[in-house]
């Protein structure tokens, strides 16, 4: 009878453990940061406060910035709550303070936004150089939605300065994608790219929950190479022997800040029939480094 009850008690534990562990991919992780061996947690964020994140830690982006994006950036999209950092993209129209009427930045001649969002970088604040990346995130695939995790280097202009994303979703050829790449310069000041581009369905035919999960990315960077990771899955390694711009300096041999953001419309198609407000969030940003 002992043997039974016990067996049963098992069986009943192992079917708790599975559920707990099915649970948990909806939901932040409450679990200080584990160790790693022969490495450091040199720095983390868990975006365990409320309110506005750590300031000595984040600075933001303003306005219109870059790709002729609809978003107006502005801090009080990006706020902490339950455990994660919620990255607001909102329909919402601003007078642009900078309009001028006829001028020829994109930037100046548009006389609204219609939509804001977010985008928080550790520019000035908090930068490395080699080392375990991993951000826990649960991403907006919604048409129109542009998120990313990426990196840039502190010394010289894009994109001599090398540029990381270790993640980006957005259509490509109309069909959502999830992108793993990095960028440097050519001779003419235009990008180089060594991209991976993984259609989104191919994640979904092995979870059709995906999107309403949270995942884990995670770049491995030592000197000789940059690798780039989903849930364990390898989605690109750069050979960083080959990365240099045409003076010889190679970006990804100096220290790089990190930037986390929600870009809409563009490369992220038109939003103009997306529900909203949509929401990007991150459980933690964690980065690890050899002792």
């Amino acid at each position: 009878m002992n043997k039974w009850c016990g067996l049963l008690l098992s069986i009943l534990a192992l079917g708790q453990f599975a559920c707990s562990q099915r649970q948990f991919a909806y939901r932040p992780d409450v679990q200080p940061p584990a160790g790693m061996p022969g490495y450091t947690l040199v720095w983390h964020d868990e975006f365990n406060g409320k309110g506005q994140p750590d300031s000595t830690s984040w600075g933001y982006e303003l306005g219109f910035v870059r790709n002729r994006e609809l978003q107006w950036y502005q801090p009080q999209n990006a706020t902490c709550s339950k455990g994660v950092l919620v990255i607001e993209g909102r329909r919402e129209k601003l007078a642009n303070p900078r309009f001028e009427a006829g001028h020829q930045d994109w930037r100046h001649h548009r006389e609204f936004a219609e939509y804001t969002s977010a985008s928080l970088h550790t520019l000035n604040k908090k930068s490395f150089q080699y080392g375990v990346f991993e951000i826990r995130a649960k991403i907006d695939t919604a048409l129109g939605m542009w998120p990313a995790i990426w990196t840039l280097g502190v010394s010289r202009n894009w994109p001599a300065n090398g540029e990381i994303d270790l993640m980006e979703f957005y259509r490509v050829d109309h069909q959502p994608t999830i992108l793993a790449n990095a960028a440097w310069s050519d001779a003419n000041r235009r990008a180089v790219w060594d991209g991976a581009k993984v259609p989104f369905s191919h994640f979904l035919a092995k979870d059709p929950e995906w999107a309403q999960k949270f995942h884990l990315w995670k770049m491995d960077w030592i000197e000789a190479s940059i690798k780039l990771y989903l849930d364990g899955e390898l989605l690109n390694e750069i050979d960083l022997t080959k990365t240099l711009n045409p003076d010889g300096f190679n970006p990804f041999h100096q220290p790089h800040y990190l930037l986390l953001n929600l870009a809409i419309g563009e490369n992220g198609g038109d939003p103009a029939r997306t529900a909203f407000p949509r929401k990007y969030e991150v459980d933690y940003v964690r980065v690890y480094q050899k002792k």
